[in-house]
């Protein structure tokens, strides 16, 4: 018996493998140097020949872009940057003509300060029902802020409005960027919203949700103080609980987040999706503190997925992966959940650069990515890392991450940058335009485009083309046991059906298992070199 012996279950988004898009990131349509949909909808083909199963898009929905469409100003539209909603019909249209799946953000903690309801909350009196549907606080007597929260993106947590003659204005929660005010899930206006949100898009055709912030929407009733460790500051642990992770995570008081009333958030939304056909889906993006924790959101009348960033935050160890598989395993089997594996997306360091860069980097990212295909559940990638593109050190002139801007440190542009598609130059055929995209592209980018890398038998774009089809053969058959093989503390590999996966993270090569190599990273013949990854059958 392995680590979860049940039999394959078959619905597409449990063994599915989903293409994260960044919508101003992946192709321009027109020219702007932004991506948009009508660039995605050009594209899809490339992705279908890739051979993902999905796509999962960051928003595009009308926004001021502040933080690049996390910040929603109508969630019923297309933000023209991007295009139209009949561009938006065209791509899913598409996508469903070439047997891909199109999962959409849905960013359900807060909204823009332009959308509506906040510019109708600022027009009104404090205690009207404007104002409740956000939380707005006065004041504490002395005069100082409603409580301690930090902002994830810096600073503090409350934005002072302007109050009429003889009033003290009052505050507003953001959790994020001042132009994100936190809304007020307490009141029943806002749940009712978001349900005509999902019915909107179901309508249109899309198969699931990404549900951005997932663990937050309720904050504890009171609003008390957060309890923050000595030596930590509450910015640092607002950071470190949301979704710019920069540490392992330690247990920590956040009565701000993972609240058990957004559970019923769930249960009900669980409910709409499922008077749908087609086995529509949610997939949580929820900060979590354990692997308990994140499983609560799998129980069968909620999410269908959560995020296991876990997999992500591990460090080049086979200790630290072991421990991964075993906690992710045995966390998801009690509710019957399907686990996911991811390496990089739109808010993290990609994972080459992570792993230390070069070649090195490189070599360890294909070897990850291998060993986490092979594992059940479904894995989701991140633009570009098809093509082993490093993090960009993007000037601070060009830096548009709010996080950057408030603080002056990180940001997550460098994982942003354009994806190159051939030429030698920037804008690497990015669009019809000329000259740099939103984000200057390096110069020495020429070798990584999918032009330059297609049938390359080398490169790390044929490689994902070659594991993705292979991973085809035992996805959906090889079932969900896991059975742990032990080749050495630095030496990562388990049985899963007929594919045995070995991963070695030491500096000295292992012996591999008998069998026939199926797939590795690189030239193997009776061992296993360092930094490298196979599958044998």
């Amino acid at each position: 018996m392995g680590l979860n012996d049940q039999m394959p279950r078959q619905e597409w988004w449990r063994h599915a493998v989903t293409y994260q898009i960044y919508p101003r990131s992946f192709a321009d349509g027109n020219g702007d140097g932004v991506g948009d949909l009508p660039g995605i909808t050009s594209r899809l083909p490339y992705l279908r020949d890739l051979g993902v199963d999905a796509i999962w898009l960051s928003p595009f929905y009308t926004s001021p872009q502040h933080d690049h469409g996390y910040d929603v100003a109508d969630y019923r539209d297309v933000d023209p940057l991007f295009g139209t909603l009949a561009d938006a019909d065209e791509m899913i249209e598409r996508a469903h003509e070439l047997g891909l799946k199109v999962i959409v953000d849905l960013v359900p903690n807060h909204t823009s300060t332009e959308h509506e309801w906040f510019q109708a909350a600022l027009a009104a009196d404090p205690g009207s029902p404007e104002r409740d549907r956000y939380v707005f606080r006065d004041a504490q007597p002395d005069g100082s802020l409603p409580n301690n929260w930090m902002s994830v993106f810096g600073g503090p947590a409350w934005t002072q409005v302007e109050a009429g003659p003889g009033e003290t204005g009052q505050y507003y929660l953001h959790l994020f960027d001042s132009s994100q005010p936190d809304l007020n899930w307490r009141n029943p206006e806002v749940g009712d919203m978001f349900v005509e949100v999902l019915r909107f898009w179901l309508d249109r055709g899309v198969d699931g949700f990404r549900v951005d912030v997932a663990h937050g929407l309720f904050k504890e009733e009171g609003l008390r103080d957060q309890i923050v460790e000595a030596g930590r500051t509450a910015s640092s642990d607002a950071r470190d609980a949301a979704d710019v992770p920069m540490v392992e995570r330690t247990v920590r008081d956040e009565p701000m987040w993972d609240q058990p009333e957004v559970h019923d958030v769930y249960r009900r939304w669980h409910e709409v999706l499922a008077k749908y056909d087609g086995d529509r889906m949610l997939v949580a993006e929820a900060w979590t503190q354990t692997p308990e924790s994140m499983a609560r959101y799998l129980r069968p009348d909620e999410f269908s997925q959560a995020f296991n960033f876990a997999w992500l935050l591990a460090s080049w160890s086979g200790a630290d992966f072991r421990e991964v598989v075993t906690s992710t395993m045995a966390a998801v089997a009690p509710v019957d959940g399907s686990p996911t594996w991811v390496l990089s997306n739109h808010d993290v360091v990609r994972h080459v650069t992570r792993y230390g860069g070069g070649a090195v980097g490189l070599a360890r990212a294909r070897a990850a990515t291998l060993t986490m295909l092979a594992l059940p559940g479904s894995a989701y990638l991140y633009q570009g890392e098809e093509l082993g593109l490093p993090e960009v050190e993007v000037a601070p002139e060009h830096r548009q991450d709010p996080f950057f801007l408030r603080t002056g440190e990180g940001g997550r542009d460098g994982c942003r940058v354009p994806i190159p598609w051939g030429g030698t130059a920037a804008p690497y055929d990015f669009g019809p335009g000329a000259g740099q995209p939103w984000i200057p592209q390096p110069d020495d980018w020429g070798p990584l485009t999918v032009e330059a890398e297609t049938g390359d038998a080398g490169s790390t774009l044929e490689f994902y083309r070659a594991a993705l089809a292979a991973r085809r053969t035992f996805a959906t058959s090889a079932g969900d046991d896991v059975e742990l093989l032990d080749l050495g503390e630095d030496v990562v590999a388990f049985r899963r059906g007929p594919v045995t996966a070995v991963l070695n993270c030491g500096t000295t090569p292992v012996a591999l298992p008998s069998g026939e190599v199926l797939l590795a990273t690189g030239p193997v013949d009776t061992e296993l070199p360092p930094d490298s990854a196979a599958w044998l059958v």
